[in-house]
């Protein structure tokens, strides 16, 4: 993974939004009611080197395929492993449970990912390599032509691949997060072969506390993050720790947040996942404060940080000074080689749905990466 010993580092989360032409094209694939494969391939080739291209220009140092390829951050695996059909029952989060009014409005207006979220409903295995095989091919080709400094690519942790595609087929969950943990493995020894940087999304460390989870204690949900983050471990093994990062996130949506788990009750357990990077939520307006955490704790020698700086779900682009400011606070607590400046979650985690107007989200880049340049005068 590059740090700098020189000025702040400018990353993001991963999912950027989609063209038009790219929603319509992974929508059909979902549908089944895509005709042409090779105009499929053709569009994920152009978009992936436009994508990347434009987080350069934007001023981005380590960069994404933008998920182009995937119709959601955790259901693509179902395009890739046997064992997956159908849909799931949604469970509403408990905060927009104590707004229904809201909760309802939001829905009436079509601003809810309508992407299938496939339970498990047969014995996993291996469907498809090559969708994994063109990813890799297509990044490798676009971080060439485009000239970025360092690649990151997206994968799904079994724990949020349990969260979306729920298990009706093993006998336990445990049994389901081990299968899952022999799935993955391939696929994220293949990111690392390929010399980029994984990142590990993993919002079932904090967003399904107040989703599947809402009934239990904190303790009883501690237990179940503990055992996520084992089994991501065990299928992390062969990649080394700094070759990952890891997402963690509250859930990326617009809503009242009330629900949310503190960082700080979370702490010890995100601190055992082995990634040495650690990508969370710090720009918005329930999460900002929590900076405060790494004052109060620290941070364990082998870790960095990539706070968000820019929120992913508001269309005011930040003002460089702010991003500079929330930089600074986060490098004078761990050290400024530590922090590297990103965003709190994803603009297009879902395909065909993004809160962020296209064109804003990359103005919102171009502010990161301002705003860490002010603060790299500040810092060195």
């Amino acid at each position: 993974m590059k740090l700098s010993t020189e000025r702040i580092l400018t990353t993001h989360v991963g999912s950027l939004p989609r063209p038009q032409d790219v929603s319509d094209m992974l929508l059909a694939k979902e549908n089944e009611t895509l005709t042409d494969q090779g105009a499929f391939d053709a569009c994920m080739v152009s978009a992936v080197a436009d994508v990347v291209r434009q987080q350069v220009d934007a001023g981005v140092d380590i960069v994404s395929d933008g998920e182009m390829s995937k119709s959601g951050y955790s259901t693509y695996v179902t395009e890739r492993l046997h064992g997956f059909s159908g849909d799931s029952e949604r469970k509403m989060p408990r905060d927009l449970e104590m707004y229904l009014a809201f909760a309802q409005r939001v829905a009436a207006q079509g601003e809810a990912p309508q992407v299938r979220r496939a339970p498990c409903v047969g014995e996993i295995s291996i469907k498809d390599e090559a969708p994994l095989r063109k990813d890799l091919a297509n990044m490798a080709a676009a971080l060439d032509a485009a000239g970025a400094a360092e690649g990151f690519m997206n994968a799904a942790s079994p724990g949020v691949i349990a969260f979306f595609q729920p298990n009706q087929y093993y006998p336990t969950e445990d049994a389901y997060l081990d299968v899952l943990c022999e799935m993955m493995r391939p696929e994220y020894e293949a990111i690392h072969a390929a010399g980029l940087v994984i990142q590990l999304d993993c919002p079932d460390l904090a967003m399904t506390r107040h989703s599947i989870h809402k009934d239990k204690s904190d303790a009883e949900f501690l237990a179940v993050a503990e055992r996520n983050i084992e089994v991501l471990n065990a299928a992390l093994e062969n990649v080394p720790a700094e070759a990952a990062r890891l997402h963690l996130c509250w859930g990326n949506y617009e809503g009242p947040h009330v629900c949310d788990i503190a960082l700080d009750t979370i702490y010890d357990v995100v601190m055992k996942a082995k990634p040495q990077a650690i990508s969370f939520e710090a720009a918005n307006p329930r999460h900002a404060h929590e900076w405060t955490v790494f004052a109060e704790r620290g941070l364990p020698e082998d870790k960095v940080l990539i706070p968000g700086v820019i929120d992913s779900v508001s269309n005011f682009v930040e003002h460089p000074p702010l991003v500079a400011e929330r930089i600074c606070r986060f490098a004078d607590i761990v050290g400024r080689e530590r922090v590297l400046a990103g965003g709190d979650c994803g603009f297009g985690t879902f395909a065909g749905f993004g809160r962020v107007d296209s064109e804003i989200v990359y103005a919102k880049l171009g502010a990161l990466a301002e705003g860490a340049a002010v603060a790299s005068d500040r810092l060195w």
